[in-house]
Parts: structure tokens; C-alpha cells; sequence
């Protein structure tokens, strides 16, 4: 892809149509933070007109415009709402968080700023892009607003522009894969990396390893002495392009049907994205579990599986490539795959456009994703890290859900290293929280007289286990807080949540 410039300098009003937009995708999730995890809910005061008030832990009130993407906050002073943009929403939330939590950061807000400014490159980029003709790339790319609860979920490591940009799945990239030879007596590898001996061509006493070249860039000086003894070398590029998908390392290469994903030393919302030595080396042992759980659940659902990864003993994290199963084998013939993700954010060619029935579709999208995670879980002890982003959902011909497939063995829990207790909790935040709390939105949005919860309440409780009991009881759902431990600086897996209202209580 090549680098698309910025507007002209005297094009002020596309500049700024650019800004607005960029501050109100950057503020809608950082407001869904804010808003969920420390401020109090008011009653509608005199003059609030649509707009939802606030307390915020200071005492101050704010008001927002919508739910499910909040926008154009106002805060109550010197006896008016004033509006403020996204900068001072930034100023506003590390005021209230020092307030709250008696602590400062001075991370945080950086990144807040840089993924605003990380949107508007975007915003610039897409509009002078060409977007993939396969649906499914462009679900995989559709993410401009990202996680709705984050703070900053389109940060990029506050590095340069030019130097992410290319790489960027919102800007439509593709770009073919460095190669470089790796000395054999370095290669360290476990599972099926065969598929990785197919993109080129070693020379004798080499394998070979693919490697993305914004890691490339990334890791420059940590490689340098590996190229310059010969342990590595350079063998051009695969003469065939990757998709960056939703994910950002992990890129798809259509023509060969294969997934493979990269570390990258970037922090992307709550961790900087290296394929963790500890993670590689249980990989097998979730892979597999998850693997022979899908072989036994009835139905079509199907895994991808992460069948290997190859890297070098000098640098295992660095230059770690995981090899991921394609969909042609695992899709339903005639089936269209989408990301989950994909059909919340909206893009060019969503079956939600056009469903003539949408109470009878999201009967179907509960149908296909519900019971394959339950199953996991009760028969076979996989805890499934089951949110937007690790969710395939595959339409038929008329837009009707009809399969679903998972990824990410990374995420996958098993039973009993984590306690039954803790692997239901966190079930319920990706599946529940995270999933379909937000494609139940969109529906409701949509199609104002639709309530999605009553069939969620049936899917659910079609399975006959006690947790699932409680949980159409329980007064609160879980919700996991990105704003508070990003500011308290906790490790990114090290999950908190808070109780949130749980909307499948029957009223």
C-alpha cells in the first residue's frame, strides 16, 4: 500500500471534517469507560433534553448524546453545559482519575491522544483507499472505532506515522512478507510449521522464516548482529500480498489460504503484542484441547487451529511466527465468514443492512455462537476467549448466520489450571459482555421496537448447567475495566471487573 498523503494545506475543510470525526470516534469509547467505571448515573436534569447525566467522582456533571457510542459531551459550569472536544475529555478523565484512584499516569494520556490522531490518519488514508472486494477482508478491516471500552484502542505506540501506517488493516493494507533465511542449528520450532517451507526459498543450511516488516523495523537493532554473523539472512519478499487482519500481526494471505501471526513490540490497548515465550510453549497443549473439544460439539462451529510456530533460539519472541489453520477447510460451502467485530462496527456489504427479519437473524446468530462456547466449557473444560474479535460468524447466501468458528488459542483457558469459577466469569465477560451485549445493541439501535435479551435468555438456558441458572438471575454481569488498569498500570491479562446491570434479568 502505498503512503497517502495528507489533505492540501489550503483544503481547511476536509481537514477539519477529518478532526471532527477523528474526536468523535476517539471519544465514544473513551466516554463508554469513563462512564462505566467511575461515574454515577443521574437522574435527567432540567434542560438534559436526549442527553444521559452524570456524576463524575469530582462531583461534577456530565452529560452525553446516546448509549451504545456516546458523543458530543458537555460538562455543567459556571451554570452552563459547555462542550468540550476531545482533547479537553482527555484533560477531564485524568482529572477525575487522579481524584479517584489517588494515583497519576503519564502514559495513558499519551496514548489516548495518539489513537485519536492515529484515527484521523486513518480517516485520511481510507478515504483514498480501495477496499477489498472479499466480504470478509472487509469485516476484518472495518475497525475504526476498535474496542468500545478502551480508552485508547487505536493507539499505535506513538511512533510516526509513516512508520505504521502501511501496516494498518483500517487503511486497507496488504504488503507482502519479508522472508529471511534463519541458520539451521537456530531454528526452534513445535507443531505443523510445514506451510512456512512453501513461501519461498531457502539456501542450503537454512530455513525458512517469514517475518513482518513493521517487526522488522521494530526489532532493527536487536537483529542487527544475527544479520551481520550470518545467522540471519535476507531473501526479499513473498511474491504474493497479506491482509492485515482485525488483530494487526495476524495477516491472511488469500491465495494460500493461511493465517500466520507475528509478535509486535507495540503496545495495542492493554499489552505490547509479542507472542510471549510462555504462551508458545503451552500453545500445544490449548490448541489441542480446544482442537478435540470442536471434533466432538454437534453442529457445524469449527476452530482454527494454531497447528505450530517456528522462531530462533537468539531472538524466540522477536521473530516468533504462529501458523494458523485457513477457512476453506473449516467454512460451510457457499457460507460467507465475517468477523463478529465486523457486523458491531459496520461495513460495505454487512448482512445487518439488509436482514428482512432481524428478530428471526439474531435467533440465527445466537443459535450458531451460543452453544459451541457452552459446550467447551461443560464437556470439555475449554474456556473459550469467545469476544467480537475472536469470533468468525458465516452467512449464507441470504445473510442468515449458519456457522461459527473461533480462533485464538493464545486466549483459551483450560480446566482445572484456572478454577471452574474463574473460567465461568471470564466465559461470561467475552461471550456475554463483550459479544453479544454488543450486537444486541446494534439491533436495538436499528430497530428500536426489537428486545434482543428475551432470546438470548432462550439460547442461554437451553444448556442444562448451573451456571448458566445463575447467570439469568444474577443481578450483575461482569465487566472488565481497561481504563482503570491501564491507569493503575496492572499487567494487560491481569483482567478486573466491575458488576454492571445485568440485562438478562427478567423484569
Amino acid at each position: 500500500m502505498d503512503l497517502i498523503p495528507p489533505p492540501a494545506a489550503d483544503d481547511a475543510a476536509a481537514r477539519a471534517e477529518v478532526a471532527d470525526r477523528a474526536d468523535a470516534y476517539a471519544a465514544a469509547p473513551l466516554l463508554n469507560c469513563l462512564l462505566r467505571e467511575v461515574a454515577e448515573p443521574l437522574p435527567r436534569a432540567d434542560g438534559s433534553g436526549d442527553r444521559r447525566v452524570y456524576r463524575l467522582p469530582g462531583g461534577r456533571p456530565l452529560r452525553v448524546r446516546g448509549q451504545r457510542r456516546p458523543a458530543e459531551p458537555e460538562v455543567f459550569t459556571a451554570g452552563n453545559w459547555q462542550r468540550i472536544g476531545h482533547t479537553e475529555l482527555v484533560k477531564l478523565v485524568v482529572e477525575e482519575l487522579v481524584r479517584h484512584t489517588g494515583l497519576s499516569n503519564h502514559e495513558l494520556p499519551a496514548e489516548m491522544i495518539d489513537s485519536r490522531d492515529a484515527v484521523a490518519a486513518l480517516l485520511t488514508a481510507r478515504a483514498r483507499a480501495t477496499p477489498p472486494e472479499d466480504p470478509y477482508l472487509r469485516s476484518e478491516q472495518s475497525l475504526l472505532t476498535g474496542h468500545p471500552h478502551h480508552p485508547a484502542p487505536k493507539a499505535r505506540g506513538g511512533g510516526p506515522v509513516a512508520g505504521w501506517l502501511p501496516y494498518a488493516p483500517e487503511a486497507h493494507a496488504r504488503f507482502p512478507l519479508a522472508l529471511l533465511g534463519l541458520r539451521e542449528d537456530a531454528v526452534v520450532e513445535e507443531g505443523d510449521t510445514s506451510a512456512l517451507d512453501t513461501l519461498g526459498e531457502a539456501p542450503p543450511g537454512y530455513r525458512l522464516l517469514p517475518a513482518h516488516p513493521w517487526q522488522l523495523d521494530l526489532a532493527a537493532r536487536d537483529l542487527a548482529p544475527a544479520f551481520a554473523d550470518g545467522r540471519l539472512v535476507r531473501l526479499g519478499t513473498t511474491d504474493f500480498p497479506a491482509w492485515p487482519t482485525a488483530a494487526i500481526r495476524t495477516l491472511y494471505a488469500p491465495g494460500r489460504d493461511l493465517f500466520l501471526k507475528f509478535s509486535l513490540d507495540v503496545r495495542i490497548t492493554n499489552d505490547i503484542r509479542r507472542l510471549w515465550r510462555h504462551d508458545l510453549l503451552k500453545l500445544r497443549r490449548t490448541d489441542s484441547a480446544a482442537l478435540s473439544a470442536f471434533a466432538a460439539i454437534d453442529g457445524p462451529a469449527a476452530w482454527l487451529s494454531d497447528t505450530g510456530y517456528r522462531t530462533a533460539d537468539f531472538a524466540f519472541e522477536e521473530l516468533a511466527v504462529l501458523v494458523r489453520d485457513g477457512l476453506r477447510d473449516r467454512v460451510l460451502p457457499g457460507a460467507t465468514p465475517l468477523l463478529a467485530a465486523g457486523l458491531v462496527e459496520g461495513f460495505d456489504g454487512s448482512p445487518l443492512d439488509h436482514a428482512p427479519d432481524p428478530a428471526a437473524w439474531w435467533e440465527a446468530y445466537l443459535a450458531q455462537v451460543v452453544p459451541p462456547a457452552l459446550a467447551a466449557f461443560a464437556d470439555h473444560g475449554v474456556v473459550l476467549e469467545a469476544h467480537l474479535q475472536n469470533t468468525l460468524v458465516a452467512v449464507d447466501a441470504g445473510g442468515t448466520p449458519v456457522q461459527a468458528l473461533f480462533r485464538d488459542a493464545e486466549g483459551v483457558k483450560l480446566l482445572p489450571e484456572v478454577s471452574r469459577a474463574a473460567g465461568w466469569e471470564r466465559l461470561v465477560y467475552c461471550l456475554v459482555v463483550n459479544h453479544l451485549t454488543e450486537v444486541a445493541a446494534v439491533l436495538a439501535d436499528r430497530h428500536p421496537g426489537l428486545d434482543p435479551w428475551p432470546a438470548v435468555r432462550r439460547a442461554l438456558s437451553r444448556h442444562d448447567l448451573p451456571e448458566v441458572a445463575a447467570l439469568l438471575t444474577a443481578p450483575t454481569l461482569p465487566g472488565k475495566t481497561n481504563l482503570l488498569l491501564r491507569w493503575t498500570g496492572a499487567d494487560g491479562a491481569d483482567a478486573r471487573y466491575l458488576p454492571l446491570p445485568n440485562p438478562l434479568v427478567e423484569t
